[in-house]
C-alpha cells in the first residue's frame, strides 16, 4: 500500500513538472514574437531615416547647370565692361559686314578664264573684232572689261592697246579692292580699343586696391581678369 502511495505521488510530480513546462514555453512564445516585431520595426525605422537623409543631402546640394555658349558669350561681355566692349562689337558687325559683301562681289567677278579666252578667239575668227567686243560686253566680271577695252583700241597700234590694258586693270583692281580700307581699319582699331580697355581695367583696379588700403588676391584677380577680357574681344575681332 505505501509502495502504491509512493507510486502515485511521483506520477502526479512529473505531470505537474510537464504541464508548468508546457505553460512557460507558451509563455515564452508570445514575448519572443513581440521582441521580433519590435525589431523588425526598428530596423525599418532605421532604414527609413538613412532613406531620408540621404534624400535630403542629395536635395540640398547645388546642381550644377551647364550654360550655353551664348550665355557664356554674354556673361564675358558683361564682366569686360560694356563701354569699350560695345566699341569692339561694333567693330567686329561692320568688319564682318564690309568682309561678306567683298567675298559677294569676288565670287560674282569670278569667271572661267580660260573658257573666255577661248571664246574670245572663236569670236575674232568667226565674227572679228566687233564680235569679240560683243562677247565682252554681254560677260560680266572685270576680265571681261579689261578685254574689251584692248579690243576697243586693237586699230590704235599694239602699245596703245598695252597701255589701256594696263590702266583699265588698274581700274578694276581698286574697284575690286573698294572697302578693303575699312577692314584694314576695323582689322587695326579693334585690338587697340582692347588695349586701352585693358590699361583702364587695370587703373581700376589698381584703385580698387588703393582704396581697401590691402593687396588681396581677389580685387587683384578680379581686375586682371576684367581688364583683359577686352584685350582678348579686340584680338578675336581682328583675328
Amino acid at each position: 500500500m505505501n509502495k502504491l502511495l509512493a507510486f502515485l505521488m511521483l506520477l502526479s510530480l512529473s505531470l505537474g513538472t510537464n504541464t508548468f513546462a508546457q505553460e512557460g514555453t507558451q509563455a515564452e512564445e508570445p514575448s519572443n514574437t513581440a521582441d521580433s516585431i519590435v525589431a523588425d520595426s526598428s530596423t525599418k525605422n532605421s532604414t527609413t531615416e538613412l532613406i531620408n537623409s540621404a534624400t535630403s543631402t542629395s536635395t540640398n546640394e547645388p546642381v550644377a547647370i551647364k550654360k550655353s555658349f551664348t550665355e557664356v558669350i554674354k556673361d564675358k561681355f558683361i564682366e569686360g565692361g560694356w563701354e569699350f566692349m560695345s566699341l569692339v562689337l561694333i567693330c567686329l558687325i561692320f568688319g564682318l559686314a564690309f568682309a561678306i559683301e567683298r567675298i559677294i562681289m569676288l565670287n560674282l567677278s569670278t569667271v572661267n578664264s580660260e573658257k573666255f579666252i577661248n571664246d574670245v578667239d572663236t569670236a575674232l575668227g568667226s565674227g572679228g573684232t566687233d564680235a569679240a567686243k560683243e562677247l565682252c560686253r554681254n560677260t560680266k566680271g572685270p576680265v571681261a572689261s579689261i578685254f574689251y577695252q584692248g579690243l576697243d583700241r586693237a586699230k590704235e597700234g599694239l602699245d596703245v592697246v598695252e597701255k589701256s590694258v594696263v590702266s583699265y586693270g588698274s581700274v578694276q583692281m581698286g574697284l575690286l579692292e573698294k572697302g578693303m580700307v575699312w577692314i584694314s581699319l576695323f582689322i587695326a582699331l579693334a585690338p587697340m580699343l582692347g588695349f586701352m580697355g585693358t590699361v583702364i581695367g587695370m587703373i581700376d583696379a589698381f584703385d580698387a586696391i588703393e582704396a581697401a588700403g590691402d593687396i588681396q588676391p581677389k580685387l587683384v584677380a578680379h581686375g586682371i581678369k576684367v581688364a583683359l577680357l577686352t584685350t582678348l574681344a579686340g584680338l578675336i575681332v581682328a583675328v
